[in-house]
């Protein structure tokens, strides 16, 4: 508070004068929130974002794969060999899916805490694991896995097209009929 009775020779007005450069010096502090403001808001975008798709996408996916891709691809692989090789790379991909999922668990939280303004330690290295070994996983998959079971599926066209509709049903809404 300025005291407009002062009597120790310091003019009110230098008063005034001190207030304007504590306020100038905060000010000046605030404009540098700006430029963080827009990257903080981003990572809540991308954490809100990266939240939806993998609730839904990554496990569903992962579901979709072991209930009926890779038993389809088994149930149709020759007998001997080539089902003992299905068997390993099917048994190598679920072994898979469990450790994403467990590293996503582990992120999730986080993530939300991120997508809601709140305060996160996000662990970097768990995120960086689940990109890591999603890409090299999905990279596997890609050129091991799906072009065998094309060829196993595709000795005979009902195969593919099973899937394709039980895959397709699936993901179909029920649509409700009025009565």
């Amino acid at each position: 508070m300025i005291d407009l009775n002062r009597t120790d020779g310091v003019a009110p007005i230098e008063d005034f004068s001190q207030c304007h450069a504590g306020i100038v010096s905060h000010l000046e502090q605030l404009d540098e929130l700006a430029p963080l403001l827009e990257p903080a808001m981003r990572a809540r975008r991308l954490a809100a974002e990266a939240l939806r798709f993998f609730r839904s996408a990554l496990f569903e996916h992962h579901t979709d794969e072991e209930r009926e891709l890779f038993p389809s691809v088994l149930a149709h692989a020759g007998k001997g060999e080539e089902r003992e090789r299905v068997q390993g790379l099917v048994d190598r991909l679920v072994r898979e899916h469990r450790y994403l999922e467990s590293l996503w668990s582990k992120l999730e939280p986080e993530l939300q805490a991120v997508a809601t303004g709140g305060q996160a330690e996000v662990e970097v290295s768990v995120m960086r694991q689940l990109v890591t070994h999603y890409q090299a996983h999905a990279q596997f998959e890609e050129q091991h896995f799906l072009p065998l079971a094309r060829g196993i599926l595709g000795r005979e066209g009902e195969h593919l097209a099973a899937l394709g509709l039980r895959l397709h049903m699936r993901h179909t809404p029920l649509q409700q009929t009025p009565f």
